[in-house]
């Protein structure tokens, strides 16, 4: 074959796809342009919702990567490339990583959702997978709680949603259900006036929620009171300390006796 015929080959194949060459390279500088623009609008969008910047950035990568595979399969179609072995190649792919991946996928997705949807932010004290703690960090694979005798409990995402999830924080009062036991022989009444008076003076709680002071059970050994009031998340312990204290030292000073286990044994002389 002489330059000739090269030359000539080469004119014939410019002739051919010199159009489809133009309009391929122009697809591919508009469409990275496009996309580039979509990319920065999604993820300013995602910044009002998900406050990780790690997790915005990474969908982010997700779109933009998606959109370009979208584009190159298209611009190969200009050249009358079959792209649907590519789309079978790439849905193979996925699915093969997808089965590697299900259970990180899984937790990846819950994060996802958690940080979006906001079930919980980081104070909060939940309870969720099993366990209760407060919320010390969110990552977009595992939520880290710190117990109430500071241990750290790390729970991956899946188990979080995979369940009910409650939040003793979001409302910002909090109610106690605390129970107060008295003696058969002591006045009832005598007994509420009391409980009465030492809620309402307990520091910081909020009266204006409402409480209740009502006899719930007649116990074994004891007719038990329930006292219920409410009080921010900041004075809840506080509130439950002190409550029990003072109710002993009024009892006390009254006279009201709080039950406590006891056992009668007889003996019976043996002649």
């Amino acid at each position: 074959m002489d330059f000739n015929e090269i030359l000539a080959q080469v004119q014939t194949f410019i002739a051919a796809y010199a159009m489809q060459v133009v309009g391929a390279i122009l697809t591919l500088i508009i469409g990275f342009w496009v996309i580039g623009r979509i990319t920065r609008v999604a993820k300013k969008a995602m910044s009002k919702t998900i406050e990780d910047e790690a997790v915005r950035d990474f969908l982010g990568s997700l779109v933009s990567i998606g959109l370009k595979v979208l584009l190159l399969l298209s611009v190969a179609s200009m050249f009358g490339i079959e792209v649907t072995s590519f789309v079978a190649i790439f849905s193979a792919m996925a699915f093969a990583v997808g089965l590697a991946l299900q259970g990180n996928l899984a937790n990846f997705a819950s994060g996802v959702l958690i940080l979006i949807f906001r079930f919980f932010r980081v104070g909060d004290f939940i309870e969720a997978g099993g366990h209760a703690g407060t919320v010390k960090d969110i990552h977009i694979f595992h939520t880290v709680l710190v117990a109430l005798d500071n241990r750290l409990i790390i729970i991956p995402n899946g188990q979080v949603t995979g369940g009910a999830i409650q939040n003793y924080t979001v409302q910002g009062i909090r109610r106690h259900d605390l129970t107060v036991g008295i003696g058969y022989d002591d006045d009832i009444d005598k007994a509420r006036n009391i409980i009465e008076e030492v809620v309402k003076g307990l520091p910081n709680i909020e009266l204006d929620a409402g409480y209740d002071i009502f006899v719930k059970e007649l116990a074994d050994s004891s007719v038990n009171f329930a006292v219920r009031f409410m009080a921010k998340n900041e004075h809840f312990w506080p509130a439950y300390k002190v409550f029990f204290e003072r109710i002993k030292k009024e009892f006390d000073a009254n006279d009201i006796g709080i039950p406590f286990p006891q056992m009668d044994i007889h003996l019976d002389k043996l002649n």
